[in-house]
This record gives C-alpha cells, structure tokens and sequence, in this order.
C-alpha cells in the first residue's frame, strides 16, 4: 500500500450539470479508491442551485470543496455570447486564482483532473509537476466526436448542418448534420473556434476518464482505444470508463409535496418532464406542451420555467429554487392547471429528480437528454421522450432512441420546429401506454442492471477506476 493518500484535485467550471459528476466522483474516490480529494469548483453568483448541490453532496463524505468566483468576463465576450464561449472565458480569465488556490494547498495535489472546460489550467500542473487528466462528464461517442473535430474541421467543407452524409468518426457511429453539437452548428461563430480549443486540450492530458461503462458504449470505447488515428490524436493516452456517476437514491424521511402526490398514483402511470438545470422552451412551445399533457389523459409532474424566447439553454447560469405552483402561470394555457388539478402536478423550477425517477408511480421520463439525466434515468429503469435542446443532447437522443431502443423522440428536433400538442400526445401515450413503452422499459431495466454492475466492485468501471489510481501513482513517484 502506499505510504501516504494520493491528493486529486478535481477542478470543476459553472454550470449545475458539470458540478454533479464532479462532487460524484470526488466522492466515488474518497468512499471506494481511498484518495483524498480536493474539488476547485469555480462558481457563479447566479445560481442558488450549485450552493445548494455542495451542501447536499458533501455533508455526509469528508469532500473539501473550495469555491473560487468566477472572473468577470464583461470586458472580454459580449452579454450575447454562447454558453461555451462564456464559460470558456470565465475558467480562462480565473486561472490566476486557480493557480494561487492550487498554490497554497497543504498539501499540493498529486493530480489534477479537470472538467473539458478547464483544459486551459494544464499549465498549472505543468509548472507544478503534475500529471493531468481530462474527466468528459458526457458519453463515450461524444468523445470520439470532439477528439476527431480537428480533422473534421480540415476535411469538411462549408457549414457541418449543410452536407448530406453522416461524418464519419474512426470505428465510431457516424454523426448525422443534424445531430452535431451546438457549437458546430455556425463554424463562422466564435464558438466553434472556442470549441476547437477544447478538442485539443482534451488531447493534451495523461488519461481521458468518460461517465459511462464498457456495456453501454463498446463500439465507441473499442475506437477510442484501438483505433490508430483516434489512438494518434489523442496521442495513445489512456481511456478510462468512470460510470455511471449518477446521485444515488435515498429515501428521506421528510416527504416532499411531489412525492406524497406520486405514492397516490398508480404504479408506472406517471410521465415526469423537465428539462434540467439549464433547459428552457418558447411560449409557445409551453403552450403546446401543457396542451399535449392534457389531452394525453396521462398523469404528469412537470417541472417548469417562464418561456425564454427561443434560447434553449436560458437557465444555464441561473437554475435555483423550487416550489408547488399555486397560482395560474400566465404562460401556461388559461385554466390548464384547474382542468389538470387530478392528474397532474406542476413544480416551479427544480424538483428531487432522483427520488421522482426511482418512484414506482412513474413510468416514462420526458427530458432534453442531458447526460446526467440521460444516466438517472437509466439507473431507475424508466424510459424516455427525447426531446434534446442543446449542447450535444442531439447525439444523447439518437443514441437512446436508434442504438439503445429505450427512448422515442419527435419527428422534427424540438430546435428546428415547435412540437405540436397532438405529437406530444401520442408520445405520452406510447410510453405509459403502448406495448412499445412496455419494450422500451424492458430494454432500460437491462441497462440498469449492467450500470449496476458496472460500478460494483469488480465491475468493469470499478476495475477502470482503479487502473486510472495505478497510473497516477506511477506519474507521481510516490513512494509505494
């Protein structure tokens, strides 16, 4: 054994979906590997919910959990800038206070991993003499999406949404136009050279550790690993599979409002919607959706937000409180939640995800296919509607509907056209009703088990964990 714990430093950028995976594995280290870890979480002063995560995800586990403010980036990108430009600039702008952080750790770290987005604080562990690695809080087929982006970008000519074929990715699944990622919609955007940027610098760390598991991406992992131009971009690093890192049901004692509503429902009859910390839909889109609830006839919990236009992702920086709603929404059809009073329940903002999806009254999951949901879901055993927005949710979507058969989706992507009521009743009624709902829910059961497995000890991500422990000791030189 070695003589002393080995020191992670675990450096997480805003943004409520990339925190959870994050204090999740710093927890998964501490609990299982034996390692003391330390996670840097840079933060915005927007967001209640991310407070809120550190106090739920630490209070029973020694996790150390430093938060650094986010710098401001009002002089550097403008206030309509993307998501991925913006978060790029604040980790960016505050890797001087990164740097002093990591400085004046007692003791220094031995590793440092980083979310995709802190791949610019390399040359912290560089000076420091660290070994790096990159933790891709998204799927396997992502990652081999953005390591081969590079060569997308000299092989592709014009904009990626304008070609007619799938892009072929090394022994991977082809990307459809469609399905690529938000920043790769506009290569004219700043965004798209931002993203780049990331493609690289998730190239220049010592391993790669992705949230899934062996079952659930063999054919993308086997690429990542053997394949010889994805294995000479990403310069024959390690791929190390992680997951599924998802927060772990727990019953508490205190019943939320939602949950003593869900034990009066009868088993698997309720659709659960929401669309994450960060996911926001039009008025229209609202209205359609609140329609096409009703006329399913289906119980529902939905968790809800005031329209943003047409910005998918309006919620990123700002995701926070929840609540019962009361009172009649004005963005909510006239009478829909008096008419809907029986079957359904409607929750501001945020609700207890986990808790919901592991409640035996539910039986189908609507939701923008996150991946920290896309993995919640399939932890619990419940299907899906999948209704991406943004980032690489498209990908996510295509993956749960064509590949792993537990999900059906619209015929048009929700960023291209509004999802009419009619549509949104027949996939409510497919999921909780249909012989085909009934396949899909099989088909996720499978995969929860194998996600079981995976994370047991012994399992093959459990093995993978421990593997990426052995490489690390072997990078410090630490005395064994």
């Amino acid at each position: 054994m070695p003589s002393k714990k080995l020191h992670a430093a675990i450096l997480c950028s805003p943004g409520v979906g990339h925190l959870v995976p994050v204090l999740l594995l710093g927890r998964r280290l501490i609990s299982h590997h034996n390692l003391h870890v330390t996670v840097l979480a840079v933060t915005t002063t927007t967001s209640t919910a991310e407070s809120q995560l550190l106090n739920s995800l630490t209070a029973d586990i020694h996790l150390p959990v430093i938060q650094i403010p986010a710098a401001d980036i009002s002089s550097v990108v403008s206030p309509d800038a993307k998501v991925v430009t913006k978060i790029c600039a604040m980790m960016r702008q505050t890797i001087p206070t990164i740097r002093t952080t990591i400085s004046s750790m007692d003791p220094l770290p031995d590793v440092l991993v980083g979310d995709i987005f802190s791949t610019e604080s390399w040359t912290i562990a560089e000076e420091i003499g660290m070994p790096k690695y990159a933790f891709i809080t998204c799927n396997a087929w992502f990652t081999g999406l953005i390591t081969y982006s590079p060569v997308l970008d000299k092989e592709v000519v014009g904009q990626y949404v304008d070609q007619t074929e799938p892009f072929e990715i090394p022994d991977c699944k082809p990307v459809r136009p469609e399905d690529v990622v938000d920043p790769m919609l506009d290569r004219d955007d700043e965004d798209y050279r931002v993203y780049l940027n990331l493609a690289v610098g998730v190239t220049l760390a010592d391993g790669i550790l992705i949230n899934t598991w062996e079952n659930l991406e063999p054919q993308s992992l086997f690429a990542l690993r053997n394949n010889e131009i994805l294995r000479s971009i990403v310069k024959n690093k390690p791929v190390y599979t992680v997951g599924p890192i998802t927060k772990k049901y727990e019953p508490v004692g205190l019943k939320s409002e939602v949950i003593e509503w869900l034990d009066k429902q009868p088993e698997r009859s309720v659709i659960y919607v929401s669309f994450g910390s960060g996911g926001t839909l039009s008025a229209e889109q609202i209205t359609e959706l609140a329609w096409g609830l009703e006329l399913s006839q289906q119980r529902f919990v939905w968790v809800v937000r005031p329209p943003a236009g047409h910005i998918n992702d309006g919620s990123f920086f700002e995701s926070g409180h929840s609540g019962e709603l009361n009172g009649q929404a004005d963005y909510l059809p006239e009478g829909f939640l008096t008419r809907t009073k029986k079957k359904g329940f409607v929750v501001h903002s945020w609700a207890p995800q986990v808790e919901i999806l592991n409640h035996v009254s539910v039986g189908g999951f609507l939701t923008h296919c996150g991946w920290n949901s896309t993995l919640e879901s399939i932890s619990s055993g419940v299907a899906m509607i999948a209704w991406a927005l943004y980032a690489e949710q498209r990908m996510n979507a295509t993956m749960l509907m064509e590949e792993l058969k537990v999900a059906v989706r619209p015929e048009v992507l929700p960023t291209k056209k509004v999802v009419g009521r009619e549509e949104v009743e027949k996939m409510v009624r497919c999921l909780i009703e249909s012989e085909e709902g009934k396949t899909m829910t099989e088909n996720v059961k499978r995969l929860k088990e194998g996600a079981e497995e995976a994370m047991s000890v012994n399992g093959s991500s459990y093995v993978s964990t421990c593997k990426f422990v052995k490489d690390c000791w072997s990078r410090v030189h630490l005395p064994r």
